[in-house]
């Protein structure tokens, strides 16, 4: 069967590039320490009924793409059915050329469906969609059946401090191969600009934690109990999505009277939202150091732009865009108070702005401790950044302003299980920009040397990193 995109050496321009990635980064196991995957589904080896309910459902990237290309909401995100809806996608994918959606989508049709002869559009969407269909109904191509198909040996979920863990605890009794940790992310326990949402989140963690929360302190006290649960569940990883690092300074008696305000259901002013969120996150980072954590920070996402929209069809609809908030003061400060008490966790920090690029780069720089090798780590391309160029400036920022050889590499950030092709899409564009370099003297020619650095990039900086091989 010919390949009619998606070839062998797709993304490797030169023989340097082609023998770094068969030989050290292609059969690397994949270490996706940061996903959106459905962990109920994964408990229940789910088998989708069809394409549409894995690829599209759920995709705020496809759906942009969609409605970019005229496709009316009933076929994106309403009443069609599932066949209209990948019908209308077929006649979107060729209007992406240039999108690293083109390059995904026909990825994923040949890993994991074998599908790499016909290009997907309205002629060969009929045969793709049954040909997939049928292949989805196989205990292959279930959600353990995929995982395990992209040689994934850890990977780990986004779950909020009030969450049970109940499909975690059953993963891990049913003895599957793969470790399925979970992620503490507290953005709601500091989401304090709706005080009446704020309140029905504090009753929920009042429950998961089994303690009365009626005074900052307790808050504190039931966050730590979910934080020590989750770490006995084999959490080691904690993430917080904000636009900007929140460091403003306050005082224990700033705090205490803002969270009475709170729990009254009276509304913060602007400055008193600032330094709630400042207090939480310093809180946040010192439970992390304590327990041998590490925390990401994803920075720079303005959300939910288009009310109109927001109100029909809520959060992760694909309604977010690239901010341009303050960054270097606002996370140096954060950074510095913690390292200050000598209690600097671990930490990644991902940008959104690619005008940020080089401050992410460097900030990281400023907080190595000199003990653990890329204790700080620039994050790799995220969201509107993962594809080549992300990709590609993200690497050369990193490379110019610290230690290329101490990055943890790619992650999915997906809430699809057919995403996975996306760690080989940056491990070709890892190799092809180091075999570029070999060929063209900026690096030496020991394929060894760099050889080992691929490896390292793709799977055991992070291994060592996150500590899974305990």
């Amino acid at each position: 069967m010919k390949d009619v995109f998606i070839k062998e050496n797709f993304l490797l321009n030169n023989k340097t590039a082609e023998k770094l990635y068969y030989d050290y980064a292609m059969n690397q196991p994949i270490l996706d320490y940061h996903c959106h995957l459905p962990v109920n589904e994964i408990a229940e080896n789910k088998n989708f009924e069809n394409i549409t309910r894995i690829w599209l459902n759920g995709d705020h990237y496809k759906w942009r793409a969609m409605r970019s290309n005229g496709v009316n909401e009933k076929y994106i995100t309403g009443e069609a059915t599932d066949k209209e809806k990948f019908f209308k996608w077929a006649e979107t994918v060729p209007n992406t050329i240039k999108n690293p959606l083109y390059h995904w989508t026909h990825m994923e049709l040949k890993k994991p469906f074998g599908i790499s002869d016909r290009l997907l559009n309205p002629t060969t969407a009929e045969g793709i969609w049954s040909e997939c269909n049928d292949l989805l109904q196989n205990k292959e191509f279930s959600t353990k059946g995929l995982i395990k198909h992209f040689n994934v040996e850890a990977l780990c979920t986004t779950d909020d401090p009030a969450d049970s863990l109940e499909y975690h605890k059953a993963i891990k009794e049913s003895n599957f191969e793969v470790k399925v940790l979970p992620t503490f992310r507290p953005d709601k326990a500091m989401a304090v600009e709706n005080v009446f949402e704020y309140n029905s989140y504090l009753e929920k963690l009042q429950i998961a934690a089994s303690i009365s929360i009626g005074k900052f302190v307790d808050l504190l006290d039931a966050l730590k109990r979910r934080h020590e649960y989750f770490h006995e569940m084999g959490c080691r990883i904690s993430d917080h999505g904000l636009e900007t690092a929140y460091a403003e300074d306050y005082t224990e008696k700033e705090i205490n009277s803002i969270f009475e305000k709170l729990l009254l259901k009276k509304n913060l002013s602007l400055p008193e939202i600032l330094k709630f969120k400042s207090a939480m996150m310093f809180e946040f980072g010192i439970m992390d150091f304590q327990k041998g954590w590490v925390q990401q920070i994803h920075l720079g996402a303005l959300r939910n732009t288009n009310t109109r929209m927001f109100r029909l069809l809520g959060a992760d609809t694909g309604l977010d865009t690239i901010g341009d908030f303050e960054m270097a003061g606002p996370l140096a400060k954060y950074l510095n108070s913690l390292d200050n008490k000598s209690m600097l966790p671990k930490t990644i920090i991902y940008n959104l702005n690619p005008a940020n690029n080089e401050l992410f780069a460097a900030m990281i720089g400023n907080f190595q401790d000199g003990n653990i090798p890329g204790k700080i780590q620039y994050g790799s391309g995220w969201w509107f950044l993962d594809q080549k160029s992300g990709i590609e400036k993200q690497i050369d920022a990193l490379s110019n302003m610290g230690l290329l050889s101490r990055f943890i590499g790619m992650l999915t950030d997906s809430r699809s299980f057919l995403s996975y092709p996306r760690h080989e899409y940056f491990r070709r564009i890892l190799c092809n920009i180091l075999g570029g370099e070999i060929e063209n003297g900026t690096v030496p020619d020991d394929i060894e040397l760099v050889g080992n650095i691929v490896k390292d990039i793709c799977y055991r900086n992070a291994k060592r990193y996150f500590c899974f091989e305990n």
